[in-house]
């Protein structure tokens, strides 16, 4: 089983910047695509971002594109999102999320989330 922890999450003004961290346990995450999620009161859990096994590969959600950078960090067991000019829009709980097969798959296992919210 792999365990993973989001931190990082807060209030923060628009405009603003914040980075989530996902920390894993139980698993090697060098062998997992990554993903990171949200999801907002009322709304489904939407994709955010997605890093490829060894990072070759990145891809986002076109909301997101431009101001969140997903990277990771294989020696620390780490995956990280970099979120800036955030908005009201983008408050909601976050979730990182590991996939065996590719970051457009099935994701194997998730962490609890941690909580954004951008005040305008």
């Amino acid at each position: 089983q792999m365990r993973l922890v989001e931190s990082g999450g807060g209030l923060v003004l628009a405009g603003g910047s914040l980075r989530l961290s996902c920390a894993a346990s139980g698993r090697n995450l060098r062998n997992y695509a990554m993903g990171w999620f949200r999801q907002a009161p009322g709304k489904e859990r939407e994709f955010v971002a997605g890093i490829s096994v060894n990072g070759g590969n990145t891809d986002y959600a076109d909301s997101v594109k431009g101001r969140f950078t997903i990277s990771r960090d294989d020696a620390k067991n780490t995956v990280y999102l970099e979120m800036n000019s955030l908005k009201p829009e983008d408050t909601a709980i976050y979730y990182c999320a590991a996939s065996l097969a590719g970051t457009k798959s099935e994701y194997d296992y998730w962490g609890q989330g941690t909580q954004v919210t951008v005040s305008s």
